[in-house]
């Protein structure tokens, strides 16, 4: 069974990248880091198998569309 994704806050995400802050959003922007999720009125944070996908490959990620109906292309 699959672990469920945890929801990492901006100081996890500025110790694992070693980015500051406004170069994260810069990226988000920009579309080549993930961007945030929003989890209550006022907090939002990053799932973290999306940063540790950009930790492995910065230069590689890109953020792909999902829709929830993507899987019904397969019958």
């Amino acid at each position: 069974m699959r672990q469920p994704d945890r929801i990492v806050r901006l100081k996890t995400v500025l110790a694992r990248t070693g980015l500051s802050r406004s170069t994260i959003y810069r990226k988000i922007a920009e579309g080549t880091f993930p961007p945030q999720i929003k989890i209550s009125t006022n907090g939002a944070g990053w799932k973290e198998s999306e940063i540790n996908h950009w930790v492995a490959n910065p230069a590689g990620w890109r953020r792909h569309s999902f829709n929830e109906f993507d899987f019904l292309d397969d019958f």
